[in-house]
């Protein structure tokens, strides 16, 4: 007799979701999906708004990164009103934006994720968690939570708001770095960057080599992928072309101004969320897991497929290691995981470079701003993937129309392949437990959503 599962909701995960997964008579999974069912509404109720007042709406979008949405926002209305901000503003808020990264993939890791390696997937979901991590390791808990609120609070006092930022300001930055501001960070961002290659050696000697032939085959699909590199190819988090990179690894590089003629958005009428897929590839869009069409993936798996490089020195031999062991592009779901420690060190590093950098202390942090008629696409790369804000003024600067592909959103469609590959990997003839599920889950879990 066939029948349905549900795990509602998916454990440990930033956003709100659930698994369907429907069993044929055998006892076999048929198919298997995500639903989401949160709705935001953000591109409807900022029309009619100042376009300056977007910016610190629409990082309520998220809570977790808000400094990505308040950014790229912010990028958008400088495009729309025609405004260049000054040298040490793009530098301030790429340095914000960079720190933003280096805590958010602490979170990731040691409070949603680890527990799967650490305590294990079939371990008693009472344990499989942070608390579990912290009994089992209390002195690393411990640097974990120093770590990470060290990370806020560079960002509290410099910027007044580790939440809900306001510091970014149309045509600039709300406010210059001091030589002691800058001195102070640089000491407590050395720290993280030696807690970040420790993370990353006791990722890799400690957590993931028991289960490297889970990593290997568990949520693995083949797709392309998407992600922001600078002018020379290199990683960049903040600013550049975007690369959409085919799964064979070839790609095309485009300016995010020309997003809608490389991307379209696919609705499916189980999820509330927007499915985007290449456009540029001229395939369509499909979900069926043995050919799927035009599915890429963005997030930190992406991004390092994507780039050439990483050009900070550190990052950059974690990177080699990287592709010696899984090729490029790497295919393996589980691998964000990894990856995501490697963009750590490279958060860590890049940030020490821009404090190291005498011109983020110069005092010219705002150029002048006219409102005006026009259209803006600003994007960032947040921890989940390629951010798109992109949005239409009128002669008064005010919004009349915007539309947004969150980082999430790339990976819906890729998320709803790797959870039927997983659940058709781990369960048969019937057989279901609570260890199996959490495979399962494991696989959007990759993805951070």
């Amino acid at each position: 007799m066939s029948r349905e599962i549900h795990i509602q909701p998916i454990t440990r995960i930033e956003g709100h979701a659930s698994i369907q997964i429907q069993l044929n008579e055998a006892g076999e999974v048929q198919n298997a999906r995500v639903n989401i069912m949160s709705l935001r509404g953000f591109e409807k109720f900022i029309e009619g708004k100042p376009a300056e007042e977007v910016p610190r709406i629409v990082s309520r979008i998220c809570g977790i990164c808000p400094w990505m949405h308040h950014l790229a926002s912010t990028k958008a209305v400088d495009r729309c009103f025609g405004v260049t901000p000054p040298p040490a503003a793009q530098k301030l808020r790429e340095l914000m934006q960079t720190i933003a990264h280096a805590e958010d993939k602490l979170l990731h890791f040691f409070f949603l994720a680890a527990a799967d390696f650490v305590i294990g997937p079939d371990a008693d979901y009472s344990v499989r968690n942070v608390i579990g991590i912290a009994k089992a390791h209390p002195e690393l808990a411990h640097k974990v939570v120093r770590m990470r609120h060290q990370a806020k609070m560079i960002l509290e006092r410099f910027a007044g708001k580790a939440i809900h930022p306001i510091a970014g300001v149309v045509g600039g930055f709300s406010k210059p770095m001091l030589e002691e501001d800058r001195r102070e960070i640089l000491g407590q961002m050395r720290e993280l960057l030696d807690f970040a290659l420790f993370t990353l050696e006791f990722a890799k000697t400690k957590v993931f080599p028991p289960y490297m032939e889970t990593i290997q085959s568990l949520g693995v699909i083949r797709t392309g992928f998407i992600g922001t590199v600078d002018t020379t190819g290199a990683l960049n988090l903040y600013d550049g072309p975007i690369r959409l990179m085919k799964p064979d690894g070839t790609f095309i590089q485009f300016d995010v101004q020309d997003y809608t003629d490389v991307i379209a958005e696919h609705v499916e009428p189980y999820s509330y969320a927007k499915m985007p897929y290449a456009k540029v590839w001229n395939e369509g869009f499909s979900l069926d897991e043995t050919a799927p069409r035009g599915i890429y993936r963005a997030n930190t798996l992406a991004r390092i497929n994507v780039a050439d490089r990483i050009a900070t020195p550190r990052a950059q031999a974690e990177l080699e290691e990287f592709r010696e062991k899984f090729g490029r592009p790497a295919q393996a779901t589980l691998l964000y995981h990894w990856a995501r420690l490697i963009e750590e060190v490279y958060a860590c590093e890049h940030a020490i470079e821009l404090l190291e950098d005498p011109e983020i202390c110069d005092p010219h942090v705002r150029a002048e701003v006219e409102p005006r008629a026009g259209r803006g696409v600003g994007s960032v790369e947040a921890p989940r993937g390629t951010l798109i804000h992109d949005y239409f003024t009128d002669d008064n600067g005010c919004i009349t129309r915007a539309n947004l592909i969150v980082g999430t959103t790339h990976n819906i469609a890729p998320m709803n392949l790797s959870v039927q590959q997983a659940a058709k990997a781990v369960i048969h003839n019937g057989v279901v437990d609570p260890g199996l599920l959490n495979r399962v889950e494991m696989a959007v879990r990759a993805y951070d959503p």
